[in-house]
């Protein structure tokens, strides 16, 4: 199987476009940055992972990926709190961040075993 298959590499994927879209006209780079930069983790470091040769690597970044998910996610509750997130928005995303840190545990418990 190849990352492009997965899932959840998709919906990570999904999730980072949508973030780069509505950050594309912030005037405020640090924070677009910051957010921006988190959304493309998830998916790049699946991608990482999947062409790893061990398991062991493979896990590490996945577990990269999921770190990257609570980054996110903590900056989406911030952006709502400042105004740069509409709430039902940044709940929705939220809640999709949530599901793929469990669909990444899901798949690091595959290789660990």
């Amino acid at each position: 199987m190849r990352f492009e298959d997965l899932l959840v590499w998709k919906r990570s994927a999904r999730l980072c476009s949508e973030v780069y879209r509505s950050f594309s006209q912030s005037r405020d780079f640090g924070f677009k940055d910051q957010i921006t930069r988190s959304a493309l983790s998830i998916a790049s470091n699946i991608a990482e992972g999947y062409e790893r040769d061990s398991d062991r690597d493979r896990v590490k970044f996945l577990s990269y990926a999921k770190g990257s998910c609570a980054e996110l996610r903590t900056q989406i509750y911030i952006g709502i709190e400042i105004g740069y997130i509409e709430k039902s928005l940044g709940q929705r995303w939220a809640e999709e961040t949530r599901e793929i840190s469990r669909m990444l545990y899901g798949l690091m418990t595959r290789f660990r075993d």
